[in-house]
């Protein structure tokens, strides 16, 4: 089997997977009604939506995208976004199934992003934070040069307007098609984190379904305090990956936030109403006003 032909047999069984983890029963409009994947409770989707994208039946939270996790967190208006410059490039005109310029192209126009990561200054509840968020519909969140550049350039307008950071991620890791210039990224962004340290300021994780790989391996776990949002799937390594190569099953709710919180891994699970109000409160208490 070639290399070509490896990737075109993954691709075809990821929309196989895809197309009956999401089916929808034949009389029920799409564009109306969401099935919850974890209870297969159909939900209106303007309810959905109204309910912060949490099942009112199971309280299952599911992924939301960077922009509605921005309208959700920050005061109303207060959010300014910072480095819309800097753009992703193919440095190493990669290919696989399809270019990698193709693949830009193809995420940019479904998220209306640049790339993985919207950077900017807001208020919570009036405290001022420097911020990252991440979007897992661009790439699978995975980490680039960019998302790497800008991470970065929040942190060191963070040192420089003295100003607590917050880091929302969700990624599945580092960006295949950038090879060696993404893993730097990790490297790099744990550095600014460092400085960030030295300087004595405040650094928030927000972990978010889900966070893996080299984001946890880099600045996803590196804050003062790390919460993450209840549920949420947080690792290095799948699952899959790790029970193949210990030869075990693993618990049931190993990589969930609340696993993690047990082994003390996180600081503090919050379900997604309560996130905005207690993300306040540590700003507050970490405040000159606070002290």
């Amino acid at each position: 089997m070639t290399v070509q032909d490896w990737f075109e047999k993954r691709k075809q069984a990821q929309i196989q997977r895809r197309e009956l983890e999401g089916r929808v029963e034949l009389d029920m409009d799409p564009n109306l009604w969401v099935k919850c994947v974890h209870c297969d409770a159909q939900l209106l989707k303007e309810d959905l939506e109204k309910n912060d994208m949490v099942c009112p039946v199971c309280d299952y939270h599911f992924r939301i995208c960077a922009k509605k996790r921005i309208k959700q967190l920050f005061d109303e208006g207060s959010f300014e976004e910072l480095f819309t410059d800097v753009k992703p490039t193919d440095p190493l005109e990669f290919s696989d199934t399809e270019t990698y310029k193709s693949r830009l192209e193809k995420a940019q126009k479904k998220t209306s992003l640049d790339d993985a990561v919207i950077t900017g200054i807001a208020t919570i509840e009036g405290n001022k934070v420097a911020t990252a968020v991440m979007d897992f519909d661009f790439m699978g969140g995975s980490m680039g040069s960019v998302v790497g550049e800008k991470v970065t350039r929040i942190i060191e307008k963070a040192i420089e307007e003295r100003l607590p950071v917050l880091a929302i991620t969700s990624s599945g890791g580092a960006r295949m098609q950038e090879s060696a210039l993404s893993l730097m990224q990790m490297a790099k962004t744990s550095c600014a984190v460092s400085r960030l340290d030295d300087e004595g300021l405040l650094y928030i994780n927000l972990l978010t379904e889900p966070t893996f790989g080299g984001i946890t391996a880099s600045f996803g776990m590196l804050g003062d305090v790390i919460v993450a949002e209840q549920g949420a799937r947080i690792g290095f390594a799948g699952r899959r990956v790790i029970e193949q190569t210990i030869r075990q099953k693993l618990p049931s709710d190993f990589q969930t936030a609340e696993y993690l919180l047990k082994y003390g891994q996180v600081d503090v699970v919050s379900a997604r109403k309560d996130l905005k109000s207690t993300l306040a409160k540590i700003l507050e208490m970490h405040s000159k006003k606070g002290v």
